[in-house]
């Protein structure tokens, strides 16, 4: 038997882990044959030391098949599914999954709770009376074929070995390592039994990764690992310098979704990439041969209202109510006050201190400071005005929701501390920033 210790001392050591070595690693993790201390110590020498492309895809295999993975004989068409690694008001896995459903792809979607100051897709998803975001493996594949998209959060038996290690790395201040990002969220995605992936790399002062060289180099990291784990797989890095959309908060994303399948509203923006990341699963996975035959199927999909009946559908499927596009506020809370944020001066929105405004709705209740916190799904902000608009002193900003006059006056003041508001106009980012093949 490897003893744990002798396993931490060769990676902190520098040197290169054997296949053997990491497998043991991984089975301690599900047998705690590591105790706490030892995995804090081995993520540490992985944070210092690094790991080659070999023991990243080890660590992602090993950690994938320890737990069900997924296998799809039953489904003609191909299953792709995309990952962000989150942001603020991202709410772009709802109107992206419909849409390549509708399009005639599977989309079998294991999505996350919120993390830290990013919102977390099951939580949105939970606004939404009735809505069980952990059926039975048995149901989401079922639903999957018979709807062709399934959003769900990660079950107990899907790598369990991740979850072990994801939390212990949250207390020990070893979560920014591109090795152990990469195995964490393709150990989740490749056991679903996926043909095609497509990651959205977020990056600014919104996204984990906070400059372009470490998007770029995590961009590389996972593409370079799925593809060597047999799943085809490419990166877009995306804009996170500002809120995404016009909302930030669970229930009220959910609401601008219902509005952006309809055609009612498309921030152009969220619009964007929306539609990059629609036409490269579709590209990818063979359903469309080229840009401009991808972005015919994307708007047929939407015009056609093909898409915002696949959301439903699937809502309906997983206990929510069957009539969410017509009546979404039937069966989601609002909010009991809504407050105007008025722009404090003349000039341009020239940027959003935007991971602020995250750890501001999670500061409204809206999401957690504690895994066992209860989330109030009603609150958040709306109305939110991009960077690069002209605005008057007194104009409407954004609008908050909430529950109580102490979190309007909390959540006012926050925001307008976050918006930065200047004479002359300044940089604004762009959406998309590179592909990664």
């Amino acid at each position: 038997m490897l003893l744990p210790q002798e396993i931490i001392r060769i990676k902190r050591n520098g040197d290169s882990l054997s296949s053997e070595q990491i497998s043991s690693f991984v089975d301690g993790l599900v047998s705690n044959k590591f105790n706490d201390a030892q995995v804090g110590s081995m993520a540490m020498a992985i944070f210092q030391q690094g790991m080659n492309t070999e023991e990243i895809v080890a660590l992602t295999t090993c950690m994938m098949n320890s737990g069900d993975v997924l296998s799809w004989p039953e489904l003609d068409a191909p299953i792709v599914d995309k990952h962000s690694t989150g942001g603020v008001g991202d709410k772009v896995s709802f109107m992206l999954a419909a849409i390549v459903a509708a399009c005639g792809a599977y989309v079998p979607m294991i999505s996350g709770r919120g993390l830290g100051h990013t919102g977390g897709t099951a939580d949105k998803l939970e606004s939404i009376e009735g809505f069980n975001v952990q059926p039975s493996i048995a149901e989401f594949k079922r639903i999957t074929k018979e709807v062709g998209v399934a959003i769900i959060s990660q079950t107990e038996n899907l790598a369990p070995a991740d979850k072990r290690l994801y939390g212990i790395r949250d207390v020990t201040g070893t979560v920014e390592s591109i090795p152990l990002i990469t195995a964490s969220i393709l150990s989740k995605k490749l056991s679903a039994g996926l043909d095609v992936l497509v990651m959205d790399i977020k990056v600014g002062n919104g996204a984990m990764m906070h400059d372009i060289e470490q998007a770029t180099a995590l961009a590389r990291s996972i593409v370079s690992v799925a593809n060597s784990a047999g799943v085809k797989t490419q990166a877009i890095i995306t804009d996170m310098n500002q809120v995404l959309g016009t909302t930030a908060g669970n229930a009220l994303e959910i609401y601008e979704t219902v509005k952006y399948l309809t055609g009612k509203q498309r921030e152009p923006r969220l619009h964007l990439v929306v539609v990059t990341l629609a036409k490269a699963m579709l590209m990818n996975t063979g359903i469309a041969s080229d840009d401009a035959s991808a972005q015919i199927l994307v708007d047929n999909a939407l015009s056609s209202g093909k898409a915002a009946e696949k959301f439903e559908m699937m809502i309906a499927a997983l206990g929510g109510p069957k009539d969410l596009i017509e009546n979404p506020w039937n069966s989601m809370t609002k909010a009991t006050m809504i407050q105007e944020v008025l722009a404090p001066a003349h000039g341009y929105i020239t940027g959003m201190q935007t991971r602020d405004i995250g750890m501001t709705v999670v500061g409204m209740k809206g999401g957690r400071l504690a895994n066992d916190d209860k989330i109030d799904h009603s609150v958040g902000f709306d109305r939110i005005l991009p960077v690069g608009t002209v605005v008057n002193k007194g104009d409407v900003i954004a609008r908050v929701h909430a529950n109580s006059e102490d979190v309007i006056a909390y959540a006012s003041q926050k925001y307008i501390k976050a918006v930065d508001i200047s004479e002359s106009a300044g940089e604004v980012f762009p959406v998309i920033y590179q592909t990664i093949n």
